[in-house]
């Protein structure tokens, strides 16, 4: 298990809190061994999170979300079972505070608790028709060491995060897009959402700095003081 040194000496490295770098090592754990489930083979990693841990986004990220064409419940509670069993023998104890099936899929929240801290991760499990469009991955920090993972395609990826704004509009979401920008992962034929999105945002009375300041490095906080200037720039560049 990571020590509290090693915590902060991460939390220095990338200008955050430690909360922040513990979430983070217990995401790392949890999809780790999650991915070496035979259960896992039709589940697919997404979101904000997926952003952060595959393509380096800055913003750490909470939840831990993906998308499954498992038709049955059951190999996703199993795998999610064998997932935290294997991750209390790192002496950390878990719990599932709630666990139940979705209209669309799967949500738990578990809880992990050790000397440095307890925190909770909420996991969203998502079903979609049948298809291939997962594409293997592999992750590396400074954690644990690398290990592989099924992502969703890159292209539904960024999607499902466009989709999210538009839907949401929650601080956060804006901030992945203008990541998303930044990175070039935005595909030429989706575009066109951005005058709409220019339009949301120019109608937007969303706090940004409130929420992602506790999300973001230091060296980022001069970017969400003025954070709606600055993505209207950027959106700005591709319309």
């Amino acid at each position: 298990m990571i020590s509290f040194e090693e915590i902060e000496k991460l939390a220095k490295k990338y200008q955050t809190t430690r909360g922040n770098i513990l979430r983070e090592y217990f995401q790392h754990l949890f999809l780790s061994y999650f991915y070496r489930q035979k259960e896992a083979g039709k589940i697919y990693f997404k979101g904000g999170t997926a952003l952060r841990l595959i393509y380096k986004s800055p913003r750490f990220s909470e939840d831990l979300d993906f998308e499954t064409t498992e038709k049955n419940i059951k190999p996703i509670e199993q795998a999610v079972a064998a997932t935290l069993a294997e991750i209390e023998k790192e002496g950390i104890e878990v719990e599932i505070l709630e666990a139940k099936k979705t209209t669309d899929g799967y949500l738990a929240i578990v809880q992990f608790k050790t000397t440095l801290g307890i925190l909770s991760i909420q996991l969203e499990i998502s079903r979609r028709p049948a298809k291939n469009f997962g594409e293997a991955a592999v992750v590396a920090g400074d954690f644990i060491p690398p290990y592989a993972i099924q992502q969703l395609r890159e292209e539904d990826l960024v999607k499902g995060k466009i989709d999210a704004l538009l839907d949401r509009k929650k601080p956060r979401d804006f901030y992945d897009l203008y990541f998303i920008l930044r990175a070039g992962l935005l595909p030429v034929e989706k575009r066109g959402l951005l005058k709409e999105i220019s339009k949301l945002l120019s109608q937007s009375k969303v706090y940004f700095e409130r929420e992602l300041r506790q999300f973001l490095p230091k060296d980022q906080q001069i970017i969400i003081k003025n954070f709606k200037k600055v993505l209207e720039k950027e959106v700005g560049r591709f319309i």
